[in-house]
């Protein structure tokens, strides 16, 4: 991407950019044209636009995120997606619970704190979901993060979200997954995922788990929807 394409990201990344977090290189280098850029709000939170690129699934797969998250709990989603995940999260856990976004792009931070501007109990805050999470979360939720950064990260987010998780809580992972053989979709995707979504090979050719260094101490369960195109893993950490 030349300079002064990176010059306009940077000023236009919204009104929270004065933060000291940066922005990582394969989210200025890969996905500048879907986050960094005001254009880029408008034209991809759509919800017909969102509703079609993910094959009529996105309710479906926004429901059973919802359903991890119980009233009254501490929640945490690890980036701000697109789409109204976040002010279901937020409707989940209810008034007498706690909701925080993080996202490392101002641009999307500000966005997300228009959508929950009705939902007081929901923040939203500039973070690196591959830093370390300064506090514990009942439930954590990571909404189709893990095929937009390169495997070393997969790695980072998904050890980071493990530590935040305490005994009783539960990390879950909405994300794609590798299509049936029979799935209609499976080699248009897999050519999709390489002409514009160049990390999500590296997802769906491995299992969510594999990315875990302390996978052990977690008990798991997976779930595919569609043909196996989609997947939610959720990480229960036992009492015992």
């Amino acid at each position: 991407m030349d300079g002064g394409l990176e010059t306009h990201i940077a000023r236009t990344t919204g009104s929270s950019a004065g933060t000291d977090v940066p922005l990582p290189d394969y989210l200025v280098g890969t996905y500048w044209w879907a986050y960094l850029t005001p254009v880029s709000v408008f034209l991809f939170d759509n919800p017909v636009f969102l509703t079609l690129l993910l094959w009529g699934n996105l309710p479906r797969l926004v429901r059973t995120a919802c359903r991890e998250v119980s009233p009254g709990q501490r929640v945490l989603q690890t980036a701000s997606a697109y789409g109204n995940i976040s002010v279901e999260l937020a409707k989940a856990v209810g008034e007498t619970g706690a909701l925080d976004v993080i996202d490392v792009a101002p641009l999307q931070v500000d966005h997300c704190r228009r959508k929950l501007a009705k939902h007081p109990h929901a923040t939203v805050e500039v973070a690196d979901a591959t830093t370390p999470i300064s506090r514990p979360y009942d439930t954590v939720c990571c909404f189709f993060l893990l095929h937009e950064v390169p495997d070393g990260e997969k790695k980072e987010i998904v050890d980071n979200i493990l530590a935040t998780v305490p005994i009783g809580g539960r990390a879950v992972f909405v994300d794609y997954h590798r299509a049936k053989w029979w799935h209609p979709l499976r080699m248009p995707m897999r050519l999709v995922f390489r002409c514009l979504e160049p990390f999500a090979i590296g997802l769906i050719d491995r299992e969510i788990p594999d990315f875990a260094s302390k996978r052990d101490r977690f008990v798991w369960r997976k779930e595919t929807y569609f043909g196996g195109l989609y997947q939610k893993v959720v990480a229960e950490r036992p009492l015992v």
